[in-house]
């Protein structure tokens, strides 16, 4: 018994014709693509560079140098340090070195490690006096530069704060000897003076300039009192 329907979907067959079937079904070639060419941008990045999002896209790329060194990351030049070290402690012209290179370029870790290092040879069981000093410095410099720029000087409180900084110097040299002969009032006393003439002359050359003309020593004055002052808070004078 066979039934074929009109519409030609379907063919029922009899059971014993069922037995007499056999064939094979082949498998459809079915490509699946995973994207697109690669000279082809896929649909998401060709929709958002035709909307102006291109930018989303980009990827910034690794910075292929070298981390830079701590010390110039803090803007820290040790051989500028040491050759103003040098222009301060030898501060004869004859010498050959550029001192005004100490006025101007300025740096904030030179001196302030001068004035640390003062602060230290002072402490004495009298821990206050580090930030005294410090403290000293930063206003004293001030007022320097304030009485440079009415007397008509072009210094920054910068420079200025360099230079007094680097000055401390000479004190800090003198500290020793002041140590081994502090018994001997006189030649302390004359060890002191030079210290305190030294380390005034040292910022007083470099700051105080011809456009001072016959103002000079009423800027000098107070660069030397300054000095006395420091030196009275390492001595205890």
């Amino acid at each position: 018994m066979q039934f074929s329907p009109t519409n030609g979907d379907f063919t029922f067959v009899s059971s014993t014709e069922a037995e007499e079937l056999s064939g094979t079904i082949s498998a459809p070639d079915i490509k699946l693509s995973m994207g697109s060419d690669s000279g082809k941008d896929p649909y998401a990045t060709t929709f958002l560079r035709q909307r102006g999002y291109g930018w989303l896209l980009e990827v910034e790329e690794e910075d292929s140098e070298e981390s830079k060194p701590l010390l110039e990351e803090l803007d820290i030049d040790l051989k500028d340090i040491y050759y103003k070290i040098r222009c301060v402690l030898m501060p004869m012209p004859s010498l050959g070195y550029n001192r005004q290179v100490v006025r101007d370029n300025p740096d904030f870790w030179g001196p302030l490690a001068v004035v640390l290092l003062f602060s230290m040879i002072s402490i004495y069981g009298q821990f206050r006096v580090v930030s005294w000093i410090v403290t000293i410095w930063i206003f004293g410099s001030l007022t320097i530069f304030l009485l440079a720029r009415v007397l008509g000087g072009e210094v920054s409180y910068g420079q200025v704060l360099g230079v007094i900084g680097y000055s401390l110097l000479p004190l800090i040299v003198i500290a020793p000897l002041l140590l081994v002969i502090g018994g001997f009032e006189v030649v302390s006393t004359l060890i002191k003076l030079f210290g305190v003439f030294w380390a005034a002359y040292s910022a007083a050359s470099l700051l105080v300039g011809d456009e001072f003309k016959t103002k000079k020593p009423l800027l000098i004055y107070p660069i030397f009192l300054l000095y006395i002052y420091f030196l009275s808070l390492y001595t205890g004078v």
